[in-house]
């Protein structure tokens, strides 16, 4: 048994695929119909496969079964969106569950063996791996899209939408500002208001918390009363209700919600960079707080169910398409390619 990376150091949506609360179980699945035309005699039918050699998998193969997600609630919009095209377009013999109770819970029940995709925001941890190793799981840690960290406000904030690195990560540090956490806009900036700024942000079961702190902000305490929640959604509105909030999540919920939300534009050190499709990149103007987000495969769930194997090569078919469409900028063709690959290799 090992485990096996791809990639580099790195989805709401109304869905037929997928609905339900964050955390919960949410469930997509398709018509249970049969897809293959019939034909005269078996000569005909053979015939008409030496003519089709091009077809997908999933026609030629005709497969049917279940195939169940859990994880990142930062990538569930992608991955919900990728579901349901599946279903309906190709495959409708195949269910594909997809839930976000978070990316640890989703690797938790990922390392026990209860799934097998888990999504994350974050690259597998040691200690998971270990897990894995333990219980006999084999993975595949696929990149799937990049995401950008971003910064959010509320709406009528018109003061605060452009600032440095430094400011930024200096108002959710604890202790950076003030000793007892509680930070004015002007302790920022003295000709912003004296108005006490509250900070919200993904709980502990979320990648994107842990990437936070982590990477951004090199393993620092959160201010003391930073508001958490496990729920995506629940920090737009939370956000939306707060005229002194700043937060933090992934660029889809800024993107799918910018009506409600404000965002900063960054200073990273050479002029201020507002996240978008285009400077999300590792190696882009905004690559300080991009990050690809990933999709683990139990490679055994692949080996034993041809629906688990035939909806890992879709992933990575349609990504590149669907990225775009749930907030995320893409990765290379040809990384996409090379994934495909290893997972038609899988036997």
């Amino acid at each position: 048994m090992y485990v096996k990376k791809f990639g580099l150091s790195v989805i709401a949506i109304s869905s037929m695929a997928v609905m339900a609360a964050c955390g919960g179980n949410e469930e997509a699945s398709g018509d249970n119909a049969a897809n293959n035309a019939g034909e005269n005699n078996a000569e005909e039918a053979n015939e008409a496969a030496d003519n089709n050699e091009g077809a997908n998998s999933s026609a030629d193969e005709d497969i049917s079964g279940s195939v169940s997600i859990d994880g990142s609630g930062t990538v569930y919009p992608l991955m919900s969106r990728i579901a349901e095209q599946y279903m309906v377009e190709e495959n409708p013999n195949v269910s594909v569950e997809v839930s976000r109770a978070g990316t640890s819970a989703g690797m938790q029940r990922y390392v026990e063996g209860e799934t097998d995709f888990a999504n994350a925001s974050r690259n597998v941890r040691d200690e998971e791996i270990e897990e894995m190793e333990a219980n006999g799981i084999e993975n595949m840690e696929f990149p799937v899209a990049l995401d950008g960290m971003t910064i959010v406000l509320h709406p009528d904030n018109d003061w605060a939408t452009e600032m440095t690195v430094e400011e930024v990560e200096s108002i959710f540090i604890s202790g950076a500002i003030s000793d007892d956490d509680t930070v004015m806009w002007s302790d920022i900036n003295s000709d912003w208001p004296e108005e006490e700024i509250n900070t919200y942000g993904p709980n502990e079961n979320h990648g994107t918390y842990e990437f936070f702190i982590d990477e951004l902000i090199d393993g620092q305490d959160l201010k003391d009363g930073t508001n958490l929640q496990q729920e995506y959604p629940t920090l737009v509105e939370l956000v939306n209700d707060d005229e002194n909030a700043i937060g933090f999540f992934g660029f889809g919920y800024y993107e799918n919600n910018q009506d409600a939300l404000g965002v900063v534009s960054i200073d990273f050190g050479e002029g201020n960079i507002t996240p978008s499709l285009d400077t999300i990149d590792l190696e882009g103007d905004y690559a300080e707080y991009t990050r690809e987000v990933f999709t683990n495969l139990n490679v055994d769930a692949a080996r034993e169910n041809p629906a688990v194997k035939d909806y890992a090569r879709y992933v990575f078919e349609v990504a590149d398409e669907l990225a775009p469409e749930t907030g995320f900028a893409p990765l290379p063709e040809e990384q996409l390619q090379e994934q495909i690959e290893e997972v038609e290799a899988i036997n």
